[in-house]
């Protein structure tokens, strides 16, 4: 159907009933004066995908508001009551964004009078936690009302199952089809209090003595550790330092200014610790009092931002894939008895580096797609092993399973334990990134991130990723490209023979060049941003640390090289 026919019956639809009349002048009021925004909350539906959904908080079938998610609850309902005969239960929780609150309590309205009982936190809380909850408190789901990362103006709806993980196969597709049978008058949103349960201190109790118990590892002097964090103005404001001092760590520092939690991130331009300004005032803060760390983490606490000092006394900013390396290094080395009944996991476009580490340590690595519900799944894949650890490059990080999602608060923790042992041997972190480096050999990624918004940016990410497939790629920097793999239709080609080998992942929009020495470039639209990531990888040995300056330049400009054979 063409675009603007779509737009005017969706117009018709939300200007009467069911529809309230507040909502009903809004969507008259934004087509008189927003004419672009209204395109855009109009021409298509707000989907709903396999993990949740995720979109711009306003009126429309494309916005995030109390009849998108209702429509995802009541679909989820219809799910739970068709597969079980006794009335389950749910926990939702939700962040400090705009509108989450009323939206969580939208949410229980429409579970209560579907006769689910319903766990709801009674104030913001870190994902982390509902994972926890999910499972401390035997619920069959968990919704955590979120847009991680993203911009103000976005809210999200993600949803977990009763492993306490997000939403896999082959669940997410059945609540997928149970959402999108569901009409706009077929939600109920008539409140059953009798139903709904508010949650206090009791889950956070537990869930910090539970991280203190998985995260508090090391052995040194915690409390001449100086630490400075910053929540962002999100939810880890108050539960992350008391795990932390909690472990024994005293010397710390809050960000005052982002130390309340605020839906406009007003002391930012993004709330996201990949990106550099989001630390700048942590930063500033540690040079003032000499800290030894700088920790950042964003608006529900599944990411976590690390700065960390050199021998020079500056500020280094930790990627993803570093950090994640510097704790799998440090978890496994306080390990004993280790062999392949335990495993890491990470993800396909993260650093091959965790790889080498795992052999090292005798483990057993699992590498899933994009996206950490894939780590997740592995502990319920694989139950005759045990998880240990594992990440992804996009600053995510799991310790144990007690929580099946990444976690800021817990990460911290081990973070601040391999900082402070550090410490009182008379190295950096930046030292001992560089250990693991000649140790494992030197990996260095680099992420370029394309924004391409609404509509005419999905066809421009859809173009980008067609031109790819039908590229003729035959060298990376120089190096012979030996495989091409496509997630997508799941195909693994051998650029020497030709062979053709079948990939064992679920099918993902996903593009991983690889060429003989090793390098690699990866692409995929965002899953959660309008944006196309594109991840370039290369490595080399490294065999002293007072190499590694030289090294580094040298890894610099292949990357750079790479960026201009893929027209950046």
């Amino acid at each position: 159907m063409d675009n603007n026919l779509i737009i005017e019956e969706n117009y018709n639809n939300w200007t009467q009933s069911p529809f309230d009349t507040s909502t009903i002048q809004d969507v008259k009021n934004l087509k008189i004066n927003n004419k672009l925004e209204f395109k855009e909350s109009f021409y298509k539906n707000l989907s709903f995908g396999t993990g949740g959904m995720r979109g711009i908080v306003g009126v429309g079938p494309n916005r995030v508001n109390q009849y998108t998610f209702g429509k995802n609850t009541q679909g989820i309902s219809n799910f739970i009551n068709k597969i079980s005969t006794k009335r389950e239960s749910v926990v939702i929780a939700y962040d400090c964004r705009n509108q989450s609150k009323e939206l969580a309590n939208q949410v229980a309205d429409v579970f209560s009078s579907n006769d689910i009982n319903v766990y709801l936190f009674s104030s913001i809380r870190p994902t982390p936690e509902l994972s926890y909850a999910l499972i401390e408190l035997k619920c069959i789901c968990g919704i955590v009302l979120t847009a991680s990362h993203n911009p103000p103006e976005y809210n999200g709806y993600k949803v977990y199952w009763k492993d306490g993980g997000q939403i896999v196969p082959p669940i997410d597709k059945k609540l997928i089809d149970e959402i999108n049978s569901v009409k706009i008058n077929e939600i109920n949103f008539k409140r059953n209090d009798s139903l709904i349960t508010l949650i206090d201190n009791e889950i956070d109790i537990k869930f910090v003595k539970n991280s203190i118990s998985v995260g508090k590892i090391g052995d040194s002097n915690r409390k001449d550790y100086k630490i400075v964090f910053t929540p962002i103005h999100g939810t880890s404001y108050k539960i992350l330092p008391e795990v932390l001092e909690g472990a024994g760590f005293k010397d710390l520092h809050i960000v005052k200014e982002q130390a309340t939690p605020d839906g406009n991130f007003s002391t930012v331009k993004s709330p996201n610790p990949e990106e550099p300004e989001a630390l700048n005032m942590a930063i500033s803060m540690a040079k003032s009092i000499n800290a030894d760390i700088v920790i950042g983490t964003d608006p529900d606490a599944d990411r976590i931002g690390l700065a960390v000092k050199n021998k020079k006394d500056e500020y280094i900013l930790l990627n993803g894939n570093q950090m994640m390396i510097i704790l799998t290094e440090f978890i496994l080395s306080k390990r004993k008895n280790l062999d392949k009944s335990f495993f890491i996991g990470s993800t396909v476009v993260s650093t091959a580096m965790i790889k080498n580490i795992a052999e090292s340590y005798n483990v057993d690595f699992k590498v899933g797609l994009t996206g950490f519900k894939w780590i997740g799944k592995m502990i319920n894949d694989f139950p005759n092993q045990t998880y240990i650890a594992g990440g992804e490059e996009s600053y995510g990080y799991m310790v144990g399973d007690f929580v099946r999602d990444k976690d800021a608060i817990t990460s911290a923790l081990v973070a601040c334990e391999l900082g402070s042992e550090c410490k009182a041997k008379g190295i950096t972190l930046v030292d001992y990134l560089i250990k693991c480096y000649i140790k494992y050999g030197f990996y260095k990624e680099k992420l370029i991130s394309i924004e391409k918004k609404g509509a005419e940016g999905l066809k421009e990410i859809s173009l980008i990723m067609n031109k790819l497939r039908n590229s003729k790629i035959d060298t990376l920097d120089g190096s012979k490209l030996v495989s091409i793999k496509d997630f997508q239709s799941s195909k693994e080609i051998n650029q020497t023979n030709g062979e053709i080998n079948n990939l064992d992942f679920p099918k993902s929009n996903v593009l991983i060049f690889e060429s003989k020495d090793g390098t690699t470039v990866a692409a995929r639209p965002s899953g959660t941003e309008p944006k196309i990531k594109f991840y370039f990888s290369v490595n080399t040995s490294l065999k002293s640390k007072e190499d590694f300056i030289a090294v580094n330049e040298i890894l610099e400009n292949k990357i750079d090289n790479l960026t201009k054979e893929f027209n950046f």
